[in-house]
């Protein structure tokens, strides 16, 4: 398994609204600057968040991003699932009927596990313990 660009760029994203979040809204080239991802990469991440209510928008001069909830409320498992979609190791985890063989299959039951694991975390880190890392990161 494999996070794609779109989770990876999105947890930057909500990354660098999250450092800027007592600061009013952020404009997106500002964010594109700062994380070195395209602003047109950027302006089609941010609708998936905005749809899954992780971040809102403020439009006019002083328009821009902001989270919709303060950092340590919001989880990895939110972001990556608003732009991945669900997380699952294979898919008759979260959609039993794609496989006959669902309701007797061994395998299944691991993989259930390993994606519960997965859930658990994800849910279990915030952006606010992502800012404490990077923050142990800086000189």
């Amino acid at each position: 398994m494999k996070i794609s660009t779109r989770g990876r760029y999105s947890t930057r994203l909500m990354l660098e609204l999250a450092s800027k979040y007592s600061q009013g809204p952020i404009f997106l080239k500002d964010v594109s600057q700062a994380q070195d991802i395209s602003l047109k990469y950027l302006s089609q991440l941010i609708i998936p968040l905005k749809i899954a209510g992780l971040v809102k928008s403020t439009r006019g001069a002083h328009g821009g991003y902001t989270l919709s909830r303060s950092p340590e409320k919001i989880t990895l498992r939110e972001i990556v699932e608003a732009v991945e979609g669900p997380i699952a190791m294979v898919e008759c985890i979260n959609d039993p009927h794609i496989c006959s063989r669902y309701r007797h299959c061994v395998s299944k039951d691991i993989w259930a596990e390993i994606t519960q694991d997965i859930y658990q975390k994800l849910d279990a880190v915030t952006l606010q313990d992502c800012l404490e890392r990077q923050d142990n990161l800086t000189p």
